[in-house]
């Protein structure tokens, strides 16, 4: 498939202070930053940030915590590679007790990469699991108000610095949950799928009408079409449709990946691939239902299966960077033993680089880059061709940066240096 919708042409005029051509000049062109928002997990960003208030990942339990060198080299070399980055705000760590809220340490992380040309995406607003205890003590009615309130309290704090949300989480399951009692579940009974849903993104869309909205689930199946459609029937503000890919059991391919694309294009959204894992050690048994219910005192990463993660990731980077409809892939561990222990991370436990780390690293910095140096003709003129996103264009000893996003393509954009 064509590439060409991830690109644009754009021609820009170059002036001095007066207004005077500057014609027949070397002009250096390079993109800084996809406008495809290309996603790893960016928890580690919390410890690389703040000593204090931060959940001990499953592969430490009962182990020596590494110390925050480590996590700064961490983030170092995911910094190297992506653009888009995904925050914890599971309730029941955000806040543990009713009223002490983690905002400090969030915001930290969230500055940092936004620092450094990373745009932040909160993960979730609203969820089931991990859920805060302390709304057991509630009736219903005071359980979604305190939801609504909180909703409102973080997509406010955080306005500028995270305008990307997962807004509510897994809502297929959400009623008939079962493995323990929690309040969110309680209120999904109450209310019904798609009234939770559009209440709670009413109340995200009020507190920054220019955010983000996502939708999430794992289940892909016609149960979340359904939901999606009775929630756009609604009037419900959703910005985009998030798809989840957790393939600890094996690798989809892409028949299944190109049927999902087909599925849930249907309703003209953009879609986010959110949550997306693949193993480089022994594939979970097929027979385990719920992944949750996988537990293994070691589940170390091979050779022969880093070899096949890192085809197995390149080949689905491909197949979702050439659909249209797909804005934005997030990879959800970037080292192994985070989400259940699993060898699923880019690189080991030890912040060594794995196989896959560096073919994504190519695909992303080298065949989806545009960089080069042109002339300006007699009119002071260049056209500028490429992937779209930020470039840096570079001039008689000045730079300026300039968005390339087709928006203007039949227009002369005047630049003066």
């Amino acid at each position: 498939m064509s590439l060409e919708h991830r690109k644009a042409e754009q021609r820009i005029r170059f002036v001095d202070g007066e207004g005077n051509v500057l014609s027949n000049i070397s002009v250096k062109v390079k993109l800084v930053n996809h406008q495809f928002l290309l996603g790893c997990g960016a928890f580690d960003s919390l410890p690389a940030t703040s000593d204090v208030n931060v959940r001990k990942p499953d592969a430490y339990i009962g182990k020596k915590y590494p110390d925050k060198s480590f996590f700064e080299e961490r983030m170092k070399l995911w910094l190297e590679v992506f653009n888009y980055g995904t925050l914890p705000f599971y309730w029941g760590g955000f806040e543990p007790r009713e009223g002490e809220v983690l905002t400090e340490s969030r915001m930290r992380a969230a500055k940092m990469l936004q620092q450094n040309n990373v745009k932040v995406k909160g993960h979730p607003l609203c969820w089931h699991t991990a859920c805060a205890d302390w709304l057991m003590e509630y009736d219903n009615s005071t359980i979604l108000q305190k939801q609504l309130d909180r909703i409102y309290r973080e997509v406010t704090t955080f306005r500028g610095v995270i305008d990307i949300w997962d807004v509510i989480n897994e809502v297929v399951i959400m009623p008939v949950y079962d493995r323990y009692d929690n309040a969110i579940t309680r209120i999904c009974k109450e209310l019904g799928r798609v009234r939770l849903v559009k209440e709670v993104f009413d109340a995200a869309k009020s507190a920054n009408p220019d955010a983000t909205l996502l939708i999430n689930d794992f289940n892909l199946s016609e149960s979340y079409r359904i939901l999606i459609d009775g929630c756009l029937n609604a009037g419900v503000p959703i910005s985009a449709i998030g798809i989840q890919t957790h393939q600890h059991q094996g690798y989809m391919g892409r028949e299944k990946l190109e049927d999902i694309l087909e599925r849930f294009s249907v309703f003209g959204l953009p879609l986010h691939f959110t949550e997306n894992t693949i193993i480089s050690g022994e594939l979970m048994p097929k027979d385990i239902v719920d992944l949750n219910d996988y537990q293994v005192d070691e589940w170390p990463t091979t050779p022969e299966g880093e070899e096949r993660q890192k085809k197995e990731w390149a080949e689905m980077y491909r197949i979702l960077f050439e659909h249209p409809m797909v804005e934005a892939v997030t990879g959800w561990d970037f080292a192994d033993g985070a989400w259940l222990g699993a060898p699923s991370g880019l690189i080991r436990k030890d912040n060594t680089t794995k196989p896959v780390y560096h073919e994504l690293k190519r695909l992303i910095h080298e065949e989806w880059h545009t960089e080069g140096e042109l002339r300006a003709d007699e009119t002071g003129s260049i056209i500028l061709s490429g992937f779209k996103g930020e470039y840096e264009i570079s001039l008689m000893g000045k730079t300026v940066n300039f968005n390339l996003d087709g928006k203007s393509k039949d227009d002369v954009i005047e630049i003066t240096i």
